[in-house]
């Protein structure tokens, strides 16, 4: 579904009891729960992988991205050299969430894509912070680098049919 044909943010009338992604889960030793779910669903939720990864995640200058998408990446590489599933896939969300929030901010500076006067409506675009142009390639190179990865696409795969079979 495109922006045009949203009548509203997602966020507006949220269901937080039939979200999938639970904060009092340690999907480290659980990661049977973990659902993959579509884009950066439950980033913000899945422990202890938000409190390992959110602190490295930066994008208000590019040379914070390039730090960030770094930092991000390698614990990518270690999740993956633990077989770390669940963890490999948070990482590639978080990179995937610097992209898209350094976009947004390109996109509207003050952060804000929507407003509702009586009914929702997009703001305008105004692309006036280059900066966060380019902190969103340098996330978009990591993101694209993690979700091509042979090795976290075979991981995907077996993740998958272990959830199948169980």
């Amino acid at each position: 579904m495109g922006l045009k044909n949203k009548i509203k943010p997602s966020y507006v009338d949220f269901n937080h009891a039939k979200y999938k992604w639970k904060p009092n889960i340690d999907y480290r030793k659980n990661p049977h729960l973990y659902e993959i779910g579509r884009g950066q669903q439950g980033v913000l939720t899945c422990e202890p992988y938000k409190s390992e990864l959110h602190p490295l995640w930066r994008f208000k200058t590019p040379e914070e991205a390039q730090l960030s998408a770094n930092k991000i990446y390698l614990k990518y590489l270690e999740y993956l050299d633990n077989g770390d599933f669940v963890g490999c896939d948070m990482a590639k969300k978080y990179l995937h969430m610097g992209f898209t929030r350094s976009r947004r901010y390109w996109n509207h500076s003050s952060g804000k894509k929507w407003i509702n006067d009586g009914e929702w409506k997009v703001l305008p675009y105004d692309r006036n912070e280059q900066r966060f142009m380019d902190s969103s390639l340098i996330f978009q190179r990591y993101w694209k680098m993690v979700r091509e990865d042979r090795r976290y696409l075979d991981m995907k795969k077996n993740f998958k049919k272990s959830k199948k079979s169980s």
